[in-house]
């Protein structure tokens, strides 16, 4: 966890401290507010040391058992500050992967230059419905999260709207083994690459295929998107992390810039996509 995301549950920890000691009725100990909601006694001091994220229902019932009500906006303003910077997926897909998937959406109305690198599956702006449904399947199990696999498809595939409106620009970056990671069966991965050779050649999409013989300068590491060269978003195992300090930004810029130096697009790239399609023939 960063140490600013840390710093930021302390400090909102150490405001929930002053309220329940402040009460307007009185000083309310630990043991008292955990009791008021049924909360597990050592709830109170994980929260307050920031061992613990508050969720907003907490955050509302702490300024409500603290007599300050009017404290809930700035309580979840700081919530809200620190979490649009780490996004654990388990509170993230505590409704489904739906959710998600409409905050991207959202993230995409917005942008119009993106610029991205994928290591091992193929964009999600990209994939055919039947390959986001095993991908979404998969994920359900290893974050064992409600299944709304068929909301989130469509929101997906709402997504690639995207590709054909004149004013947005794709630059993205992939690498080989995401051509041949069998995370569906092998008839749905090929559909999924005549889909992606199907991309080449449009025009807001520029798509480079970093071959596993390239030299590349730097590991392929971590998958990111930079939207508008302004804002970054990694996905790890356990969150995302939306990045936006200038900084930050620019070190992945200089990171997609550098993997780009290694990648082949056009002709180039279909012949690796087709490559990665005839090693499947005899898997069907």
């Amino acid at each position: 966890m960063s140490t600013d995301y840390q710093q930021a549950r302390e400090a909102l920890g150490v405001r929930l401290r002053e309220l329940r000691l402040s009460a307007p009725g009185g000083r309310l100990t630990g043991a008292e507010l955990a009791e008021r909601y049924g909360w597990n006694k050592s709830k109170v001091s994980r929260l307050e040391n920031g061992k613990q994220t508050p969720t907003p229902e907490d955050l509302r019932l702490w300024a409500e058992a603290t007599g300050r009500p009017e404290a809930f906006d700035e309580l979840l303003a700081r919530l809200r500050g620190f979490e649009s910077h780490i996004r654990s997926w388990r509170r993230q897909l505590a409704a489904g992967h739906r959710a998600v998937q409409d905050t991207h959406l959202g993230a995409h109305a917005e942008a119009t230059v993106f610029r991205g690198w994928e290591t091992s599956m193929i964009y999600g702006i990209l994939q055919t419905p039947d390959y986001a449904r095993h991908i979404f399947t998969r994920y359900a199990e290893l974050q064992r999260t409600p299944r709304d696999t068929e909301e989130a498809v469509r929101s997906r595939i709402r997504r690639q709207d995207a590709l054909y409106d004149s004013a947005k620009k794709f630059h993205l970056l992939l690498w080989e083994p995401a051509l041949h990671a069998l995370v569906c069966p092998p008839s749905v991965l090929v559909a999924q690459l005549d889909r992606l050779a199907g991309t080449i050649g449009l025009d807001t999409v520029e798509l480079g295929i970093i071959p596993l013989s390239a030299s590349v300068k730097i590991p392929p590491a971590s998958a990111f998107w930079v939207y508008d060269d302004r804002q970054v978003i990694v996905e790890n195992w356990h969150a995302e992390i939306w990045i936006d300090d200038a900084s930050s930004v620019d070190t992945y810029l200089r990171t997609w810039t550098t993997l780009r130096e290694s990648a082949v697009y056009g002709t180039d790239a279909q012949n690796v996509i087709n490559r990665a399609r005839r090693t499947l023939a005899g898997t069907r």
